[in-house]
């Protein structure tokens, strides 16, 4: 403690009022680069860089990995040219995945309008399917969709079930391309999204997969979003997310899934993670009042 105290005392001394503005523009760079990116990609791309480059930096501090550090320094020069040149979509979904793993560590808490979005979710995929309507319905997370909003048409309404089953209704104008719904608003319809290229649906079991089970494979690699689809063919519900496709769902299943895909135990604003913890104490204090 004494040690620390010391040092302490050292760095105060050496602050003069040029060192506060240093620290102060710097402090103010990062947080307006921070507000840039705020909702966006970047965000979950610079959260996986800091989570690579923080493992990579401790491992080569070890003293007892003396291969693995002179490899680091005689390969890194040429792999930080040759890899984003070769590897550059690969590395994107990499470090996208990586950063939305580090999204378990965010603070969030379980809402009862959650509950009302996966109930007509599900409800309203479970008509379409009963129907045979082809449907794509995407809802955003914490990486924003405005780029693919832009693509169709805009609505911004109150989310309903009949809402969602009038414009998946076969020969209706919104019916191609999908539905993105930002928490209780359906933002825009008729919306085009990306389609996957990691090969998932190149297997011969899912090679009659079409271009709406693509699209929802290639939207749920460049964000954090969920996406349920309906196929027009056969009826099936799907479910999207992270890069992989979960098939063959009824209304049940389907809302099991979202709720763990949406709903995050935490009261009292902890994070989720915590709520795992094998510790007595925390669990009789994180658990929700009853009535």
């Amino acid at each position: 403690m004494n040690y620390i105290l010391s040092e302490l005392n050292f760095y105060f001394q050496r602050l003069d009022w040029l060192s506060v503005v240093d620290l102060l523009l710097v402090t103010a760079i990062a947080f307006f680069l921070l507000k840039l990116v705020r909702g966006t990609q970047a965000v979950v791309l610079l959260r996986g860089m800091i989570l690579l480059i923080t493992v990579t930096t401790l491992l080569t501090i070890l003293r007892g990995l003396p291969a693995f550090s002179w490899l680091l320094r005689t390969t890194l020069p040429a792999l930080l040219v040759a890899i984003p040149v070769i590897f550059a979509p690969e590395i994107r979904r990499a470090l996208e995945r990586l950063g939305r793993a580090g999204s378990l560590f965010s603070i969030s808490s379980t809402t009862d309008h959650m509950e009302r979005i996966i109930d007509i979710i599900s409800v309203t995929a479970q008509r379409l399917s009963d129907r045979r309507y082809g449907a794509l319905i995407v809802a955003e997370r914490e990486v924003h969709l405005d780029e693919y909003v832009d693509t169709g048409v805009p609505l911004d309404a109150h989310l309903t079930p009949e809402l969602l089953f009038q414009i998946f209704t076969i020969n209706t104008p919104l019916h191609d391309g999908a539905v993105i719904l930002r928490d209780e608003r359906v933002t825009a319809a008729a919306c085009v999204l990306p389609l996957s290229a990691s090969g998932t649906l190149s297997r011969s079991s899912e090679r009659q997969m079409g271009l709406r089970h693509r699209a929802a494979l290639g939207i749920s690699e460049v964000s954090d979003s969920v996406t349920v689809v309906v196929s027009e063919e056969t009826g099936d519900i799907s479910v999207a997310h992270n890069g992989r496709l979960i098939h063959r769902l009824d209304q049940k299943h389907l809302g099991n899934i979202l709720a763990g895909f949406f709903r995050r135990k935490t009261v009292r604003g902890w994070p989720a993670w915590l709520d795992r913890l094998p510790i007595p104490w925390f669990k009789s204090r994180n658990q929700a009042p009853k009535d």
